[in-house]
């Protein structure tokens, strides 16, 4: 995805009903259910497919059917633009018009897509549709690879979320506009190799108004979760004398700002934070592992089940191979 496209390939301003043609590879049904789900989640899926014999459609989507809009800046910077992917809540493709001078100014082109709001189904649409969107913009704009971010507002925030934790070689950081959730509870973790990448390399903003105090502590409890999973490039910001509401073009500014200033890590401290994840996974695969050796198979699977939903693209392949295990018929 390290590609950019011709930054005078359209025209520029706001470009409603847009329709794309691109099938990027990384927005597969194959890709998704790897990056997205939980190892063991993933594997029942391809097992029931086999099961009743449906095959998985590759490209969920017919792309001549989807409708984006997409707003480019007058002038692109001379590394190429930013892009911002941005996952609604409604199902509306509709970019608040305040935030254009801010998109013009900071030279970033925004995407969102038509029939991805809450109602709709987060694997099959939601996730796929914004993913396309990047795809799609980063062919034909002049982007800057390393500029490549994805928002949400509300319920569309926390699917930003999940596709930033499962992309982390696409999307470098991430905006949380009111709408958080705890890794390792509501996100699964994704494979090690994103997780790690995701450490290393994105930002994390949270955005909230300071009287929705239901968001204000989930994205607590969420900001919780990703510190023990040793993600610490973290920013925080409050919008005064606001509820539930979509940020104001000051906010919005002031978010986008501190998207773009990444705090550089601690080597030493992730390092060692990563050893005790790992440790903590290898005694509770051992505790499965031997309760599967006493015989008690149901006990083991709900230990299983728990190192799953917890420590997810983490705990594979050994959890692979322990739940195929459970799943053999039992020695007479």
């Amino acid at each position: 995805m390290a590609v950019a496209g011709d930054a005078g390939g359209d025209v520029t301003g706001l470009h409603r009903d847009m329709v794309f043609d691109q099938y990027p590879e990384l927005a597969t049904s194959s890709q998704l259910i790897r990056r997205l789900l939980s190892p063991l989640n993933a594997q029942r899926i391809r097992q029931q497919a086999r099961a009743t014999g449906i095959t998985i459609r590759e490209q969920p989507l017919d792309l001549s059917k989807e409708r984006f809009t997409v707003y480019v800046p007058t002038h692109a910077p001379a590394n190429g633009y930013a892009l911002m992917v941005f996952v609604p809540p409604w199902d509306e493709a509709k970019i608040p018009l305040t935030w254009i001078p801010v998109l013009e100014r900071r030279g970033i082109v925004l995407v969102t897509a038509a029939q991805s709001g809450n109602d709709e189904d987060v694997l099959d649409r939601r996730e796929p549709l914004a993913l396309l969107a990047a795809a799609n913009a980063m062919s034909r704009y002049h982007v800057d690879p390393r500029r490549v971010f994805i928002g949400g507002f509300s319920g569309g925030s926390r699917v930003a979320l999940r596709l930033a934790l499962g992309y982390a070689d696409l999307f470098h950081g991430v905006l949380l506009d009111a709408g958080s959730d705890v890794l390792g509870q509501q996100v699964p973790l994704p494979p090690r190799e994103l997780l790690e990448r995701f450490q290393a390399s994105t930002r994390v903003v949270y955005l909230t108004g300071a009287t929705d105090t239901s968001r204000q502590e989930a994205d607590r409890q969420s900001r919780q979760s990703l510190k023990r999973w040793c993600i610490t490039d973290i920013d925080a910001r409050t919008i005064p004398w606001t509820g539930h509401e979509i940020a104001d073009p000051s906010a919005f500014d002031r978010a986008l700002e501190s998207l773009e200033r990444r705090t550089p890590d601690d080597a030493a401290s992730l390092t060692a934070c990563r050893a005790r994840n790992d440790s903590e996974l290898g005694e509770q695969l051992d505790a499965a592992e031997a309760t599967l050796a006493r015989g008690d198979r149901d006990h083991a699977r709900s230990q299983l089940q728990q190192i799953d939903l917890h420590f997810g693209g983490l705990a594979a392949p050994r959890s692979i191979d322990l739940a195929s295990r459970l799943d053999a018929p039992t020695p007479k």
